[in-house]
């Protein structure tokens, strides 16, 4: 304890300060000491709590596709006196009031960290490319929310408070009329419109907004901090700017100093790092000395930190921790400062529905005037509106300062609190409801190889993890033989997770052609393999190529697969499998969640899917066509993904340098035997056995059909092997494939879904990945000491009967097409389609 004593005239001042040099950690529960009266256990309990509380329902609001800042915004209410905190022994053993200054402290270097990696993130050249939409669309969201906000501001303005009007008015405008860029994305992601036009324009708006909103806040922080708007406010003002300029014209150069000392392909230095990371608390304390808030410097230093290795490895190193840990902590510190039973009353729930109602409609008024000038259809105007009422940190930021500097009474800041849950909460449903892209359906005959004939366009959907799998995807679809009379149209789709982290939504804002830096990884992953296969493309003729790029949880990410493959009209998809080789010739998995992918895209694809075992593929793009050399086999044991794999073979046998084997098992005696025996047995015990039989023998006569016009169309070519083999179990089977394995690049083979033959009775007991059936599962698995790569086809086989058009055309009618040259249609284009994905930028 200190005493210090001040004596003016007659009145003495006694200032009494008490401290304990040893509350900070304890000596233990053995030592009869509670933990809770110490203030780093106290601390590590309320960190965890929050923590765990966020996480939770983040897991239970996964369902209603809720952006995160949703469970975090909830999570602290929880914790506070509207729930939990309404038990005065929770509220005084978890979170008394000794130690707010502790959390309150945590919680905004928490916060300045965030802003800093927000500065850093956020591109202002995007600005510059958005086109002349999102600056009106930006405007008119801000306007005409924030004139409602200042109309209100008379209604919840007491004249007992100590602010005046004017500032209390900037406070509620700006809360009321700004967008939250990083929930924007993360909404846009969930929806599936990332990627659209409206998505694009929706996400350049809220990037203005932003920017808009940080010179408001900035004004409204001036004035709240000193009560009378004086001479003092426009000093404050002036010192802001000043910093600024100070950031732009000396910090950055230093920063870009920095990172031209870092070697080419190097990470930045640890010492580097550490200078940064100090320099975010310095421009905090600077800002926060002069009048502004810590975070207005740490952002802005953020902005200054130039796009590229550095901003890079800043994001990596900080965001999960800053977001995942303390930034949970600032919306607990505001749920604790939330008191929804000061909502009382029937007027003031009336007032807060208004508010709610009339900042939604004034967002979509100012919005849809603009986009109604720019001849966009009304819905997407009412859409992009929707979008636009996104709230999230800066909000929360608004309104928390509001209330530290008495700008705001409980009451204003527990409405304010429900205004930004429930704007931001119910946008996904009413969008959902709203929002139908006008895709018009075209329903298309050519969704597999076989019914795609040889003088039409071929178009490939190729989905992409990874640059790691580019290489022999572009040679397979070289091999392909792109030609005048059959092009090969391809989209390269490149599959990112969605995850909480904004940056991943940046890659579709980034211009490649700009010449700057990658942002993050993810961008320069794109970039790596856009600019693969530009290269194939300018490489090899008779090839268009068109980049896309889909972001989405992994759990549903087959269904963007499929939404592409439908929008393009694509004949056959091909899709990474989960397992790479080793070094020592073995396969490891690259991600087990790949793998559930590739089994719901098996399960769900518009059209036939061929999975790659990449072992690489001997050959490169750069040769001339004659050069490139393949030894290709087809392993042909009959059936729907059987055939498929042969017509891709045959698509394959008009290159020039591919040299193609086709070998076809046909059973023995014994496999025959055993054949009619499992018939004998399934015939008395299943009543519809002559479906089953006559279904079986229509397969079997297809095949023999298939493989006859095959045989008759490639009697004269030497490329062309065609070899029978009789084997009557799976062991021969295995036997013959080792035959010719060594001597060649690619194996084609069908997955033989719904099929069990004698073949390859065995080969399934124990199999690794029934997905790729038995004898693709053979050939990919790690036990096969080969170094063929493998192509496991599945046939399109339509969506059932009644709906004719979605089906390909009859087998029969697939079989003369397929060989037929006499006649077929121009190449078609879609034309005035609404897609859900649009090329890379």
């Amino acid at each position: 304890m200190a005493a210090e004593v001040e004596t003016v005239g007659n009145i003495t001042d006694v200032n009494i300060i008490c401290y304990a040099t040893t509350m900070i950690t304890t000596n233990g529960v053995w030592q009869g000491e509670n933990p809770l009266d110490y203030a780093l256990p106290l601390f590590i309990l309320q960190l965890a709590l929050v923590v765990v509380l966020t996480r939770i329902l983040v897991f239970i609001l996964k369902p209603f596709r809720q952006p995160r800042v949703i469970a975090e915004i909830l999570g602290g209410v929880i914790l506070g006196p509207s729930v939990l905190g309404r038990s005065k022994e929770f509220a005084e053993t978890i979170f008394p009031l000794r130690s707010m200054m502790v959390l309150e402290t945590m919680a905004n270097i928490g916060l300045l960290y965030f802003l800093f990696l927000v500065g850093v993130e956020m591109d202002i050249a995007v600005i510059r490319r958005t086109g002349k939409k999102a600056i009106p669309i930006a405007l008119a969201g801000m306007v005409v929310p924030f004139l409602i906000g200042v109309s209100f501001s008379f209604m919840l303005h007491k004249s007992s408070q100590d602010t005046k009007q004017g500032t209390f008015i900037l406070f509620l405008g700006v809360a009321l009329s700004v967008t939250a860029f990083p929930v924007l994305a993360r909404i846009l992601a969930e929806l599936k419109l990332i990627n659209t036009e409206i998505g694009g324009i929706a996400m350049s708006a809220a990037l203005i907004n932003d920017i808009f909103a940080w010179v408001l806040l900035a004004f409204a922080i001036a004035f709240s901090e000193n009560k009378n708007v004086s001479l003092s406010s426009v000093w404050v003002l002036l010192s802001s700017a000043a910093f600024v300029v100070f950031c732009v014209i000396i910090i950055r150069p230093l920063v870009g100093w920095i990172v031209r000392r870092t070697p080419e392909g190097e990470t930045v230095s640890e010492f580097s790092i550490c200078l940064i990371l100090t320099g975010v608390l310095i421009c905090g304390f600077v800002t926060d000395a002069i009048g502004t808030h810590s975070i207005f410097g740490a952002f802005v230093f953020g902005l200054v930190i130039p796009n590229g290795p550095l901003g890079m490895t800043l994001i990596e190193r900080l965001e999960d921790f800053v977001s995942g840990l303390l930034l949970p902590l600032f919306f607990a510190i505001s749920g604790l400062k939330t008191e929804i039973n000061s909502i009382d009353g029937v007027g003031t729930w009336a007032i807060l529905a208004l508010v709610i109602v009339l900042a939604y409609a004034g967002k979509v008024a100012g919005t849809v005037l603009v986009s109604l000038y720019y001849r966009m259809p009304i819905y997407e105007g009412i859409t992009l509106g929707l979008l636009m009422n996104a709230k999230g940190l800066i909000e929360m930021i608004v309104i928390n300062v509001g209330k530290d500097q008495k700008v705001l009474d409980e009451k204003s800041f527990s409405i304010m609190v429900m205004v930004i849950v429930l704007m931001t909460a119910i946008i996904i449903p009413i969008v959902t409801l709203i929002y139908k892209p006008a895709r018009k359906f075209i329903p298309y005959k050519r969704r597999t190889v076989q019914s795609t004939k040889l003088d039409n366009e071929f178009r490939v959907l190729v989905c992409v993890h990874t640059p790691r799998n580019v290489p022999t995807v572009i040679n397979l679809l070289e091999a392909s033989c792109p030609t005048k009379k059959s092009p090969i149209g391809i989209y390269v789709l490149h599959l990112v997770e969605l995850t909480g982290r904004s940056s991943a939504m940046l890659i579709v804002h980034n211009t490649r052609k700009s010449g700057r830096p990658a942002l993050n990884r993810t961008q320069a992953q794109s970039e790596h393999i856009i600019n693969a296969f530009e290269n194939f493309e300018q490489h090899v003729g008779c090839v268009s190529v068109q980049p896309l790029t889909a972001i989405s949880p992994y759990s549903s990410m087959h269904e963007d697969i499929c939404s592409v493959a439908e929008d393009k009209r694509v004949a056959l998809l091909i899709i990474p499998f989960h397992k790479q080789q080793t070094v020592d010739g073995g396969m490891e998995v690259t991600n087990p969640t790949f793998r559930t992918i590739n089994q719901n895209v098996l399960a769900n694809a518009p059209c036939s899917v061929g999975i790659l075992v990449d072992r690489g593929l001997n050959g490169s793009t750069r040769l001339a066509a004659n050069q490139v050399s393949h030894h290709v086999a087809v392993l042909f044991f009959g059936g729907p993904d059987d055939r498929e794999a042969l017509s891709y073979g045959l698509r394959m046998r008009e290159h020039p340098g591919i040299n193609l084997t086709v070998m076809r098992f046909l059973p023995g005696e014994a496999a025959i035997e055993t054949t009619r025996s499992n018939s004998t047995k399934s015939s008395m015990n299943d009543p519809g056995v002559l479906t089953v039989v006559t279904d079986d023998d229509k397969e079997k006569q297809l095949d023999e059909d298939y493989v006859s016009e095959f045989r008759a169309r490639t009697a004269n070519d030497d490329s062309v092997v065609y070899i029978e083999r009789v084997v009557n179990h799976g062991e021969e089977t295995v036997a013959a494939i080792r035959t010719i394995d060594h001597s060649h690049d690619l194996f084609l083979v069908g997955r033989g879904q719904g099929t069990i033959s004698p073949l390859t009775a065995g080969l399934t007991d124990w199999s690794e990945c029934p997905e790729l059936g038995a004898i693709g599962d053979l050939l990919a698995s790690s036990d096969q000491a080969s170094v063929v790569s493998v192509l496991v086809v599945q046939q399109y086989v339509g969506v059932g009967q009644g709906d004719q058009l979605l089906t390909p055309d009859s087998p029969g009618h697939q079989l003369h097409e397929h060989f037929n040259f006499g006649y077929g249609n121009p190449r078609t284009q879609i034309r005035g389609q609404q897609h859900l994905f649009h090329s890379q930028p």
